[in-house]
Formats: structure tokens, C-alpha cells, sequence
């Protein structure tokens, strides 16, 4: 199977201080700091690079579900939403909620929510993120 990478550096203070990350693909490189992770600041941040790899995994992983149970999926649209809090311990990912709107002609909802449920539950990125509290609202349109 493949390895994926990708790298950060950080130079500076916590504050002031700066960061890239970068896709080993090449993909993406693009700037984060202090202000862009924990305020409003320009720039990215590993929590918004976790939702969007969450995103992209489940969306995946519902497309596969809807096909190998015989429908062809039209449009799988997925928001992750990472949830950061400062605790007692530090700061902490508490909960991670998935938003999927999906139109697949001629399923139905019921077997819709089944397939979700499965798909972020077998998702390799919801796996990996177990320990997190994720919670899924999936919408069959049309």
C-alpha cells in the first residue's frame, strides 16, 4: 500500500512564529501560525487539513457503499467540521461532525442512512480519529 507524507517546519516562537505545510504530492503548500490556528488569521491550520482529509475519506467511502449496493451516485457533497477546545490538559479535537448532502437516484432513505453510518464508520480517517466524538447528519436530496 502507499505511504502519503507530508511535511511542516515552524520557525519562531509559539506567537510569533510562523509555519509551512506542505502535500508530498505537491498538491498543496500554503502558509499556518498561532493566529490561524487558534484566532482568525490568514492561513491554514492541522485542524482544517484533518477536516478536509475527513471530508474527502467519507465521501469516498459513501460513494463506494452506494455503488457496491447497485445505485450510482450523482453528487456526494461532505463538510467536516473540527472542533478545537482548550481543556484543563492543553488544547484537545473534541468533536468532528460530518455534513453530507447526497443525491443518488432511486435509493431510498432509509438504506441512504445505512450505507452513511457504515461509510463513517469504515472510513481509514475515521478510524484513525476513534477517539474523537464524530457525529454524522447525511441528507439524501432529490
Amino acid at each position: 500500500m502507499a505511504i502519503r507524507t507530508a511535511k511542516a517546519e515552524w520557525t519562531g516562537t509559539i506567537m510569533e512564529g510562523a509555519g509551512t505545510v506542505a502535500l508530498g504530492s505537491g498538491a498543496y503548500k500554503g502558509a499556518y501560525s498561532f493566529k490561524s490556528r487558534f484566532e482568525e488569521g490568514a492561513g491554514t491550520n492541522p485542524e482544517e487539513l484533518i477536516a478536509a482529509a475527513h471530508a474527502g475519506c467519507f465521501s469516498m467511502a459513501l460513494s463506494g457503499a452506494i455503488t457496491r449496493a447497485g445505485f450510482t451516485p450523482k453528487r456526494i457533497a461532505t463538510t467536516a467540521n473540527v472542533q478545537l477546545l482548550k481543556q484543563e490538559a492543553g488544547f484537545a479535537i473534541t468533536q468532528i461532525e460530518l455534513l453530507n448532502e447526497s443525491e443518488v437516484p432511486g435509493l431510498d432513505a432509509a438504506k441512504f442512512q445505512e450505507l452513511a453510518a457504515g461509510a463513517k464508520a469504515g472510513c481509514p480517517v475515521s478510524k484513525a480519529l476513534a477517539a474523537v466524538d464524530i457525529k454524522l447528519n447525511a441528507t439524501l436530496k432529490g
